[in-house]
């Protein structure tokens, strides 16, 4: 199994996608194949991940996909690698909200069997640091804290202090961090800014972050605690395996020898940036010929598109250039009123309203979308609604909210989920072969989504 390491912090914004990156660009900078992944369900941060090693950057969400699948899908992105490095989400024992442990990043900790780096955020502390490491130290002993790594370090005097107050902790030093404006990364509404959007700045912040390990950590002694970790007798989740497991309940299935499979168009480029690789994956063990496409300078959609897939993303940082490509909308526009497949999950929701912001989308939903003050954000636990081209109604599943937009429907349009947390409500929109919603949701743990969605797209447009 792979030698692996969790990048955890007490809290958000001690510096852990940072820490993690660079801890991934330095020892890919050593010739080690590193495979990187994420705790929860951020888009963001595994596109820096990905830039750092070269490998695309896999999600860890017990929530989404549930408990079962974590250490399978770990061992999945991880297979053939020397390291595996995990970052974390918001605090260490921080997870779904009322639902204890679970999707917290010491939960995954524990069901990869995996040592804890503790990313702290030292700025405004000295000897206080000993009390806060020896808490989450103790905390939960089935979590092996194996060292910290101080971050924001004022000072040479700043730094001794740390170290001497750490130094009876029995937690030791692996590294520390000064104040680095060259390492930062700019956010602005829902995080990070996208790798997709600052090509050039995010390679150049990288190699910072990369070259800010190199000299404050102590690397050999990282990867002696990443081989540390024992066994994790797991059989890897498998695409192929999870296709075949739901072909028996999709219509169409795989095609057969020598036939080619439904092209399904998928939305790439800097305004759709949110995807989890292993629903491309699903796809194409499904039978799928993916294709991927830029609405922001593709105007036509790829030749013999059979069905339709538009992730998240930030159409509304691009509302003008999406709504002057007026070719591709109507061709968007033209493949919903055939009846063929399109699945849209929260962007791919804007894109097919009348409007956002005032600016004319698709028009495939009779909506509205505009910016907001309010932030939505959290777990859902949905239930299908109407009968769609992902799933059936009455279908369970679960995923995640995460807006500053609104959508105003129209009269008459079928919802897709019915919402049981944090309030009850109905959400998103079904019409003929559409299904769109706000809801992220991830396929591994419902793959039977990909191959319902890949054999509608085989049986040709609905009625």
């Amino acid at each position: 199994m792979v030698a692996r390491l969790v990048i955890a912090a007490p809290s958000s914004g001690a510096g852990k996608t940072t820490v993690a990156t660079g801890l991934m660009a330095a020892f890919a900078g050593r010739g080690l194949a590193v495979s990187p992944h994420k705790v929860g369900p951020d888009y963001i941060d595994p596109g820096y991940h990905a830039l750092a090693t070269g490998r695309p950057g896999r999600n860890l969400d017990a929530y989404m996909c549930g408990t079962g699948l974590v250490a399978p899908l770990f061992a999945h992105g991880s297979r053939g690698c020397d390291l595996a490095v995990v970052e974390g989400v918001m605090g260490l024992y921080d997870g779904a909200a009322d639902q204890g442990e679970l999707a917290s990043t010491a939960q995954v900790s524990k069901l990869l069997k995996a040592p804890v780096v503790l990313v702290v955020d030292a700025s405004s502390q000295s000897r206080s640091v000993a009390a806060l490491v020896h808490g989450f130290a103790s905390w939960d002993p089935e979590v092996r804290i194996g060292g910290v790594i101080l971050n924001k370090v004022a000072t040479d005097r700043h730094e001794h202090l740390l170290r001497e107050a750490l130094g009876e902790s029995g937690v030791p030093v692996l590294g520390v961090l000064r104040r680095a404006p060259a390492v930062a990364t700019p956010s602005r509404h829902l995080g990070l800014v996208p790798v997709a959007e600052r090509q050039a700045a995010a390679v150049a912040a990288v190699a910072a972050q990369a070259e800010q390990v190199r000299v404050g950590c102590d690397l050999e002694a990282l990867l002696a605690l990443a081989r540390s970790a024992p066994e994790l007798p797991v059989e890897p989740w498998s695409a192929s395996g999870a296709a075949d497991a739901s072909a028996s309940g999709a219509a169409g299935g795989t095609p057969g020898p020598g036939r080619r499979g439904p092209v399904v168009a998928v939305a790439g480029g800097a305004a759709f940036t949110f995807s989890y690789a292993e629903h491309t994956e699903l796809l194409t063990a499904a039978g799928a010929e993916v294709v991927t496409f830029d609405p922001l300078r593709d105007e036509r959609l790829p030749e013999g598109t059979s069905g339709l897939v538009i992730g998240g993303g930030f159409p509304e940082v691009y509302g003008a250039e999406l709504s002057a490509n007026e070719p591709l909308r109507r061709e968007v526009a033209a493949l919903a009123a055939s009846g063929a497949p399109v699945a849209a999950e929260c962007a791919g929701l804007l894109y097919l309203a009348r409007s956002l912001d005032g600016r004319p989308m698709c028009g495939v939903l009779d909506a509205e979308a505009r910016m907001s003050e309010r932030l939505t954000l959290g777990y859902r636990d949905a239930v299908a609604v109407s009968d769609s081209v992902l799933a059936p109604a009455g279908a369970r599943m679960r995923g995640h909210e995460f807006h500053r937009t609104v959508i105003e429907p129209g009269a008459g349009e079928l919802p897709a989920w019915g919402l049981r947390q944090p309030e009850r409500r109905v959400e998103g929109f079904v019409r003929a072969g559409v299904h769109a919603s706000y809801v992220h949701t991830h396929w591994a743990g419902a793959p039977g989504v990909a191959a319902r969605f890949v054999g509608r797209c085989a049986d040709g447009p609905a009625a």
